[in-house]
This record gives C-alpha cells, structure tokens and sequence, in this order.
C-alpha cells in the first residue's frame, strides 16, 4: 500500500501540513509507505476548458497525475473555506481528472482510498470542509473513508498533536493498513 500525503493549503505555516505530517509519523511507524508532497510545488492556473483546448493539460497536472495513478491512499488534511474545500485542492482534482488520450475516465481516482483529516482554528476543526471534500472524491470514484479526523483549535494543539488525535489516527491508519492486507 502506497500512501499519497498532502495538505490542501499552500500557506507555509498551514496548520494542515503540521497536521499532515503528523499523521506520516503514525503511518510510517505502523509501516506504511508515505509519499509528502506539497501542493506550492505544483502550481497550476487555474481551470479553463479553453486553456485546456489551446495549450493542453499543464505539465504540474501531469506530473500529479503520475503521483496519484502510483498511490492506493490519498491522505487529505485540508481546511475549511466558507464550509467548503480550498481553491487549491479542487483546482488541483479538477485538472488533474482531465483525461487524456488512451486514459481510462478518472483513472487517477478511480478505485483509490482516501482518509480526511482537517485542521482548524476553530472547533470543528474544519469539519464542513470534509463533507464538501467527501462530495467531490466520492463522485468521482474515490472510497472515502468514514472516520472524520478533525483537529480543532489547531493554533493551541500544532505542531505536535495531543494524544487524542494520534489515537484517532492511529486507529484509522491501521484499519486501513489491515483493510490492504
């Protein structure tokens, strides 16, 4: 099982990328295979079907892609924006499902797991940007996972998370380590 791990923020002190690293501990204790990437490093305009039309898909969309068709497990901790998901995350979905030629529809999505967390000043600990998120993933093939991993009061409890939220993830990591083997 091969892990993808990335925050759905691009802000350098985002609490979704302390959170995000976080929960890599756990997953590299428990033995499973995780790969960090940050979204700032694949920076994309945003999505319009005539850009696409005129200059193809963008080599960051493509080189995600890659990233996203070589994992099973997609592990989001991404904020909440007005209840919803970030700009960056589903600008990042939205060019990335682009299919291209001899490409299954969605092939980077499809028959892939995904665990949310969600980190939040907050003390819902961003909990309506997961159902947004859960939305979109599920709709375009994605099982999500149903533990809601919310980090509440983000400013107080990050970098290091308390031992409630290790436990939660511990728990929702190893259920999807056994689910895999």
């Amino acid at each position: 099982m091969k892990v993808l791990a990335f925050a759905g923020s691009v802000r350098k002190g985002s609490f979704n990328k302390m959170a995000v690293r976080e929960a890599m501990k756990i997953a590299q204790d428990i033995g499973i295979d995780v790969t960090f990437i940050d979204l700032k490093d694949y920076v994309l305009p945003i999505y319009d079907g005539d850009l696409e039309s005129e200059k193809g898909i963008p080599d960051n969309a493509e080189k995600l892609k890659i990233l996203f068709k070589n994992h099973d497990v997609f592990l989001i901790s991404s904020p909440e924006y007005n209840s919803s998901v970030t700009p960056v995350l589903k600008n990042t979905i939205d060019w990335i499902s682009r299919p291209v030629e001899g490409e299954v529809s969605m092939e980077p999505f499809v028959n892939k797991t995904a665990l949310l967390m969600s980190a939040s000043p907050g003390n819902l600990g961003g909990l309506r940007g997961q159902y947004a998120l859960r939305y979109i993933l599920q709709n375009i093939g994605v099982l999500v996972l149903p533990d809601f991993i919310t980090i509440g009061r983000a400013h107080e409890t990050l970098p290091n998370l308390d031992e409630k939220a290790k436990a939660k993830l511990r728990l929702a990591l190893t259920k999807l380590k056994k689910s895999f083997f």
